[in-house]
């Protein structure tokens, strides 16, 4: 008996193993769900053993199921690893990326477009959401997101692996025409008289704030845009003063619709930083490693 293998995709069994459900793992091989049911019972007859044990809410590895499973998860991925680096050397692989809607949209794109002319044979797929990627279910080969420094989490956990891409300066940005009509923005006091915009809560700004001297942090007015997009966008309309970074708002700047504002005493601190992550059993896939170092290297250039 022959149980197909396939270096692209997890085999059923390790993936119902990890999801819990036959539908679940057929979502995410993109087949249907008979197809993984016909390949548990045939391993299932193969070894003469219950691999699974059915319940209401999923599937359940029995004790002979976990032991089996333990037993050849460390081998499954070393036969991956290797299968996928000699193949991605012949034929085209497509990256599926999951981003942060802001960075995805304002600095990710454009480089991903500018990787797949470099790195012919490459695709990259990017996903802007705001939800992390399970990357032990398979949802996504890697996934970049902002993580701020008081936030009590980061990238890292159980079988992932990360690096930092960018921890970018916060900027206070605001368009020509919001200025002409508020008049010049010079101090804090004047900053903190000013209509701010934020995020999904006013913790960046009041970070930010405080850093700069400024007990009391963000004043509890202003709009909430729940995106850093749109706070961007919002700024660009006239609305009030955004705190963004170079990698969101470079290109704005540049070409005048944004202006960053030169606070007197203030210093724009760091206050979170971009992370790449991927699972750890795959930070040296070819074609995860060779997207990782593009990013890395355009991102020494900041914002640009």
């Amino acid at each position: 008996m022959t149980i197909a293998f396939s270096p692209r995709k997890p085999l059923p069994f390790d993936l119902v193993s990890q999801v819990g459900g036959i539908r679940k793992a057929a979502r995410l091989l993109n087949v249907d769900h008979t197809v993984v049911s016909r390949r548990l019972l045939a391993l299932e007859n193969y070894l003469e053993i219950s691999l699974f044990e059915r319940r209401p809410d999923g599937l359940v590895l029995t004790e002979a199921g976990a032991e089996y499973h333990a037993a050849i998860a460390k081998a499954l991925r070393v036969i991956e690893s290797a299968t996928s680096e000699i193949l991605s050397e012949k034929e085209p692989r497509d990256l599926q990326i999951w981003a942060v809607p802001g960075f995805a949209a304002q600095w990710l794109s454009a480089r991903f477009a500018e990787f797949e002319r470099t790195a012919r044979g490459f695709l990259v797929e990017l996903r802007p959401t705001d939800r992390v990627a399970d990357l032990a279910r398979h949802e996504a080969d890697a996934d970049i997101r902002y993580y701020g420094d008081s936030w009590g989490t980061g990238p890292d956990g159980a079988g992932k692996k990360s690096v930092e891409l960018a921890r970018p300066p916060l900027i206070p940005v605001a368009s020509p025409q919001f200025l002409d009509k508020a008049g010049p923005i010079r101090t804090l006091d004047d900053l903190c008289a000013a209509p701010l915009l934020h995020e999904e809560d006013r913790q960046q700004w009041s970070a930010w704030l405080k850093s700069n001297g400024v007990a009391a942090g963000a004043p509890t007015g202003g709009v909430i845009l729940w995106h850093a997009h749109l706070a961007i966008a919002a700024a660009k309309q006239g609305r009030g003063v955004a705190l963004t970074n170079s990698y969101l708002v470079g290109k704005d700047i540049i070409e005048g619709s944004l202006v960053e504002l030169q606070i007197e005493n203030a210093v724009n601190a760091p206050v979170g930083r971009y992370c790449f992550v991927c699972r750890e059993d795959r930070w040296n896939d070819p074609a995860l490693r060779l997207l990782r170092q593009f990013l890395l290297t355009c991102a020494q250039g900041g914002g640009d």
